[in-house]
């Protein structure tokens, strides 16, 4: 058993290489191009990007990449040892890098770009048709883009309003949303995956999961004394809470029973 885990652990290593490429050069030039260091620009040689080393001018990749490589490590070696029934390990690898680079992404730039969306959106309907059949992939899409685009217009008034009381109070509108069109498009695709009727399970637990994360943030800026009186108007990006829901909902199916009794 131990000398076959060395395949999901190579394969998992080199999904964390794909997931750290697309996800530093993706937003910055919208498409496959070598790598730079984003605190210079530099050019970053095939050794030195794969190898995590320095740029030219000595700056540090940071922390991400690594956790990225070993996350990746560590899930598709779970998924190797337990593949989802009608997936299989292949379909389900694919789903897992798709998966982290819309974490990442989402969570260094706030943006859900529309190549990694097409993707997503062609991948998650087929691994949907796969594992529930025609008719629910397609309604659960449907569902998902009817309720997060109620949320979206619901953000949008509520943008508004805080707009005007930063105004009211002589700030500076920051531009930030509530909740973006990026959103929308991300949970219509995760609704073609999860299907009819668990999208509203997936939804339901994504807001859970977000409102549990910003309450201890704000706990922990109370506890640090970092707490400023504007901290309730930041947000933060919803996204990965709504692919977590999905992985778990996929790759889980103890946590799906006990989310979906019967």
């Amino acid at each position: 058993m131990s000398i076959l885990l060395i395949i999901p652990t190579l394969l998992g290593w080199l999904a964390g290489w794909i997931v750290n490429y697309l996800s530093d050069v993706l937003p910055v030039t919208r498409r496959f191009s070598q790598p730079t260091c984003p605190e210079c620009n530099a050019s970053y040689s095939p050794k030195e990007y794969l190898l995590f080393q320095r740029c030219a001018s000595g700056h540090s990749r940071g922390i991400r990449p690594w956790i990225v490589q070993v996350a990746l490590v560590a899930v598709t070696i779970y998924v190797w040892l337990q593949p989802p029934t009608k997936l299989g390990f292949a379909l389900s690898f694919l789903l897992l890098i798709y998966f982290a680079v819309v974490i990442v992404i989402d969570m260094e730039h706030r943006l859900i770009l529309h190549p990694t969306s097409i993707v997503g959106a062609v991948l998650a309907f087929a691994l949907g048709f796969l594992s529930h059949g025609l008719v629910p992939t397609l309604l659960g899409g449907l569902a998902g883009f009817l309720i997060m685009m109620a949320f979206y217009l619901l953000g949008v008034l509520f943008t508004r309003m805080r707009i005007k009381r930063l105004e009211a109070n002589g700030q500076q509108d920051d531009d930030e949303e509530a909740l973006g069109a990026g959103d929308v498009i991300l949970v219509t695709i995760l609704g073609f995956l999860v299907g009819w009727p668990l999208i509203w399970f997936m939804i339901l637990f994504s807001i859970l999961l977000g409102g549990i994360v910003s309450f201890l943030l704000v706990v922990v800026l109370l506890i640090t004394r970092k707490y400023e009186k504007n901290a309730l108007m930041m947000f933060i990006p919803y996204g990965p809470y709504f692919v977590i829901s999905a992985f778990l909902m996929v790759f889980f199916p103890r946590f799906l029973a006990l989310l979906v009794p019967g």
